[in-house]
Protein backbone atom coordinates (compact mmCIF):
# COMPACT_ATOMS: atom_id res chain seq x y z
CA UNK A 1 0.00 0.00 0.00
CA UNK A 2 1.33 3.41 -0.96
CA UNK A 3 2.45 5.63 1.91
CA UNK A 4 0.26 8.67 2.49
CA UNK A 5 2.75 10.45 4.72
CA UNK A 6 3.21 14.15 4.11
CA UNK A 7 6.21 15.09 1.99
CA UNK A 8 8.38 18.17 2.54
CA UNK A 9 9.55 19.11 -0.96
CA UNK A 10 10.39 22.79 -0.45
CA UNK A 11 12.35 22.82 2.77
CA UNK A 12 15.70 23.62 1.20
CA UNK A 13 17.14 26.08 -1.28
CA UNK A 14 14.26 26.07 -3.76
CA UNK A 15 11.86 26.97 -0.95
CA UNK A 16 14.07 29.78 0.33
CA UNK A 17 14.36 31.18 -3.21
CA UNK A 18 11.02 30.05 -4.58
CA UNK A 19 10.45 33.31 -6.45
CA UNK A 20 13.21 32.17 -8.83
CA UNK A 21 10.61 29.76 -10.23
CA UNK A 22 9.24 32.71 -12.19
CA UNK A 23 12.51 32.77 -14.10
CA UNK A 24 12.24 29.19 -15.36
CA UNK A 25 8.44 28.89 -15.49
CA UNK A 26 6.79 32.23 -16.33
CA UNK A 27 3.49 30.36 -16.72
CA UNK A 28 3.28 30.13 -12.91
CA UNK A 29 2.35 33.80 -12.67
CA UNK A 30 0.05 33.64 -15.71
CA UNK A 31 -1.90 30.58 -14.57
CA UNK A 32 -2.06 31.83 -10.97
CA UNK A 33 -3.61 35.02 -12.31
CA UNK A 34 -6.11 32.92 -14.27
CA UNK A 35 -7.14 31.29 -11.00
CA UNK A 36 -7.92 34.77 -9.68
CA UNK A 37 -9.67 35.83 -12.89
CA UNK A 38 -11.90 32.75 -12.76
CA UNK A 39 -12.63 33.32 -9.10
CA UNK A 40 -13.47 36.99 -9.71
CA UNK A 41 -16.74 36.10 -11.44
CA UNK A 42 -17.65 33.04 -9.37
CA UNK A 43 -21.00 33.59 -7.67
CA UNK A 44 -20.54 37.34 -8.15
CA UNK A 45 -22.23 39.46 -5.52
CA UNK A 46 -22.11 36.78 -2.82
CA UNK A 47 -19.47 36.99 -0.04
CA UNK A 48 -17.37 33.84 -0.22
CA UNK A 49 -15.40 31.66 2.16
CA UNK A 50 -12.26 30.48 0.38
CA UNK A 51 -9.69 27.85 1.35
CA UNK A 52 -6.35 27.79 -0.47
CA UNK A 53 -4.09 24.75 -0.58
CA UNK A 54 -0.35 25.31 -0.50
CA UNK A 55 -0.08 29.09 -0.64
CA UNK A 56 3.71 28.99 -0.97
CA UNK A 57 5.04 32.55 -1.13
CA UNK A 58 1.59 33.91 -1.94
CA UNK A 59 1.51 34.11 -5.75
CA UNK A 60 -1.96 32.59 -6.15
CA UNK A 61 -3.15 34.06 -2.84
CA UNK A 62 -2.46 37.52 -4.22
CA UNK A 63 -4.48 36.84 -7.37
CA UNK A 64 -7.43 35.72 -5.21
CA UNK A 65 -7.27 38.69 -2.86
CA UNK A 66 -6.99 41.19 -5.70
CA UNK A 67 -9.86 39.56 -7.59
CA UNK A 68 -12.53 40.70 -5.12
CA UNK A 69 -12.85 42.19 -1.68
CA UNK A 70 -15.84 40.19 -0.43
CA UNK A 71 -13.93 37.09 0.62
CA UNK A 72 -12.44 35.53 3.71
CA UNK A 73 -9.37 33.57 2.67
CA UNK A 74 -7.63 30.89 4.69
CA UNK A 75 -4.37 29.76 3.10
CA UNK A 76 -2.30 26.82 4.28
CA UNK A 77 1.18 25.49 3.64
CA UNK A 78 3.34 22.94 5.45
CA UNK A 79 6.63 24.73 4.76
CA UNK A 80 7.56 27.40 7.36
CA UNK A 81 10.07 28.96 4.94
CA UNK A 82 7.35 29.55 2.37
CA UNK A 83 4.86 30.85 4.93
CA UNK A 84 7.32 33.42 6.21
CA UNK A 85 7.66 34.79 2.68
CA UNK A 86 3.88 34.80 2.26
CA UNK A 87 3.50 36.77 5.51
CA UNK A 88 5.78 39.47 4.11
CA UNK A 89 4.18 39.56 0.65
CA UNK A 90 0.59 39.58 1.98
CA UNK A 91 1.00 41.66 5.14
CA UNK A 92 -1.70 44.15 4.10
CA UNK A 93 -4.43 41.51 3.85
CA UNK A 94 -3.32 39.83 7.07
CA UNK A 95 -3.56 43.16 8.87
CA UNK A 96 -7.08 43.80 7.55
CA UNK A 97 -8.21 40.37 8.72
CA UNK A 98 -9.12 39.25 5.21
CA UNK A 99 -6.38 36.58 5.13
CA UNK A 100 -5.38 33.93 7.63
CA UNK A 101 -2.26 31.78 7.15
CA UNK A 102 -1.97 28.36 8.78
CA UNK A 103 0.98 25.97 8.87
CA UNK A 104 -0.39 22.55 8.01
CA UNK A 105 -0.48 20.10 5.13
CA UNK A 106 -3.36 19.96 2.66
CA UNK A 107 -5.03 16.81 3.95
CA UNK A 108 -4.83 17.77 7.62
CA UNK A 109 -6.07 21.28 6.87
CA UNK A 110 -9.07 20.01 4.94
CA UNK A 111 -9.93 17.35 7.53
CA UNK A 112 -10.16 20.09 10.15
CA UNK A 113 -13.02 21.75 8.25
CA UNK A 114 -16.72 20.94 8.75
CA UNK A 115 -18.79 19.40 5.95
CA UNK A 116 -20.06 21.86 3.33
CA UNK A 117 -18.36 24.86 4.96
CA UNK A 118 -16.40 26.37 2.06
CA UNK A 119 -17.56 28.11 -1.12
CA UNK A 120 -14.32 27.72 -3.08
CA UNK A 121 -11.15 25.67 -2.67
CA UNK A 122 -8.33 27.09 -4.79
CA UNK A 123 -4.74 26.19 -5.49
CA UNK A 124 -1.89 27.00 -7.82
CA UNK A 125 0.85 24.51 -8.71
CA UNK A 126 0.29 22.38 -5.61
CA UNK A 127 -1.53 19.10 -6.21
CA UNK A 128 0.98 17.76 -8.75
CA UNK A 129 3.47 17.56 -5.87
CA UNK A 130 1.35 15.03 -3.97
CA UNK A 131 1.72 11.28 -3.98
CA UNK A 132 -1.11 9.66 -5.95
CA UNK A 133 -2.95 8.19 -2.96
CA UNK A 134 -2.57 11.35 -0.90
CA UNK A 135 -3.87 13.42 -3.83
CA UNK A 136 -7.00 11.27 -4.13
CA UNK A 137 -7.73 11.73 -0.43
CA UNK A 138 -7.25 15.49 -0.80
CA UNK A 139 -9.76 15.58 -3.68
CA UNK A 140 -12.25 13.57 -1.62
CA UNK A 141 -11.87 16.00 1.27
CA UNK A 142 -12.27 19.00 -1.06
CA UNK A 143 -15.57 17.55 -2.26
CA UNK A 144 -16.70 17.00 1.33
CA UNK A 145 -15.95 20.53 2.57
CA UNK A 146 -17.41 22.35 -0.45
CA UNK A 147 -20.91 23.67 -0.21
CA UNK A 148 -23.30 22.43 -2.92
CA UNK A 149 -22.62 24.65 -5.93
CA UNK A 150 -19.07 25.31 -4.73
CA UNK A 151 -15.95 24.79 -6.82
CA UNK A 152 -12.37 23.61 -6.78
CA UNK A 153 -10.35 26.02 -8.95
CA UNK A 154 -6.94 24.56 -9.70
CA UNK A 155 -4.11 25.92 -11.81
CA UNK A 156 -1.46 23.24 -12.07
CA UNK A 157 0.80 20.95 -14.09
CA UNK A 158 -1.31 18.24 -15.71
CA UNK A 159 0.91 15.85 -17.65
CA UNK A 160 0.00 15.05 -21.24
CA UNK A 161 -1.64 11.69 -21.78
CA UNK A 162 0.54 11.36 -24.90
CA UNK A 163 3.68 10.22 -23.08
CA UNK A 164 6.03 10.82 -26.01
CA UNK A 165 4.87 14.40 -26.46
CA UNK A 166 4.97 14.93 -22.72
CA UNK A 167 8.58 13.74 -22.59
CA UNK A 168 9.48 16.09 -25.45
CA UNK A 169 7.98 19.05 -23.57
CA UNK A 170 9.86 18.17 -20.39
CA UNK A 171 13.13 17.89 -22.33
CA UNK A 172 12.58 21.34 -23.82
CA UNK A 173 11.79 22.70 -20.37
CA UNK A 174 15.02 21.32 -18.91
CA UNK A 175 17.03 22.85 -21.77
CA UNK A 176 15.48 26.21 -20.91
CA UNK A 177 16.36 25.75 -17.24
CA UNK A 178 20.02 25.20 -18.13
CA UNK A 179 20.02 28.38 -20.20
CA UNK A 180 18.19 30.51 -17.62
CA UNK A 181 20.18 29.40 -14.58
CA UNK A 182 23.42 29.25 -16.57
CA UNK A 183 23.14 32.91 -17.50
CA UNK A 184 23.07 33.89 -13.83
CA UNK A 185 25.44 31.10 -12.77
CA UNK A 186 22.98 29.53 -10.31
CA UNK A 187 23.85 25.91 -10.89
CA UNK A 188 22.98 25.18 -7.26
CA UNK A 189 19.34 26.05 -7.96
CA UNK A 190 19.43 24.21 -11.26
CA UNK A 191 20.49 21.05 -9.44
CA UNK A 192 17.69 21.38 -6.88
CA UNK A 193 14.96 22.00 -9.47
CA UNK A 194 16.08 19.03 -11.57
CA UNK A 195 15.98 16.81 -8.48
CA UNK A 196 12.48 18.13 -7.83
CA UNK A 197 11.49 17.42 -11.44
CA UNK A 198 12.45 13.76 -11.00
CA UNK A 199 9.95 13.65 -8.14
CA UNK A 200 7.22 15.30 -10.23
CA UNK A 201 7.76 12.87 -13.10
CA UNK A 202 7.90 9.73 -10.99
CA UNK A 203 5.08 7.21 -11.31
CA UNK A 204 4.09 7.83 -7.68
CA UNK A 205 3.53 11.53 -8.31
CA UNK A 206 2.82 12.32 -11.96
CA UNK A 207 -0.62 13.86 -12.46
CA UNK A 208 -1.96 13.09 -15.94
CA UNK A 209 -4.95 15.01 -17.21
CA UNK A 210 -7.36 12.28 -18.30
CA UNK A 211 -6.95 10.13 -15.19
CA UNK A 212 -7.34 13.26 -13.04
CA UNK A 213 -10.61 14.16 -14.74
CA UNK A 214 -11.88 10.60 -14.28
CA UNK A 215 -10.92 10.62 -10.60
CA UNK A 216 -12.71 13.90 -9.91
CA UNK A 217 -15.86 12.74 -11.69
CA UNK A 218 -15.83 9.45 -9.77
CA UNK A 219 -15.63 11.39 -6.51
CA UNK A 220 -18.75 13.31 -7.54
CA UNK A 221 -17.56 16.57 -9.11
CA UNK A 222 -19.73 17.65 -12.04
CA UNK A 223 -19.06 19.36 -14.29
CA UNK A 224 -15.27 19.30 -14.47
CA UNK A 225 -14.02 21.76 -17.09
CA UNK A 226 -10.56 22.51 -18.46
CA UNK A 227 -10.65 26.26 -18.99
CA UNK A 228 -7.05 26.67 -20.12
CA UNK A 229 -4.27 24.40 -21.31
CA UNK A 230 -0.90 25.36 -22.75
CA UNK A 231 1.50 22.45 -22.73
CA UNK A 232 1.24 20.98 -19.25
CA UNK A 233 0.10 24.24 -17.64
CA UNK A 234 -3.64 23.98 -17.08
CA UNK A 235 -6.60 25.52 -15.30
CA UNK A 236 -9.44 23.24 -14.13
CA UNK A 237 -12.71 24.02 -12.41
CA UNK A 238 -14.46 21.11 -10.70
CA UNK A 239 -17.91 21.89 -9.32
CA UNK A 240 -19.86 20.20 -6.54
CA UNK A 241 -23.40 19.75 -7.85
CA UNK A 242 -26.18 21.79 -6.28
CA UNK A 243 -28.65 19.77 -4.28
Amino acid sequence: MQSLEVERLFSGLIGAEYDMLKLICPAVVEVSQKVGDTFATWQAGTPLTVFELGCGTGITSLSLLRARDDIKLTSIDNEPTMLEQAKQHLAHWIDTGQLRLIETDALSGLKALPDESVDVVASGYVTHNFLQGYRTQVLQEIFRVLKPGGAFINGDLYALDDTLEHTRLIQEEVKFWFKAFGEIKRYDLLEQWIVHLFSDESSDHIMRLESSLVCMKEIGFSPVNVLYREGINSLLVAEKPKQ
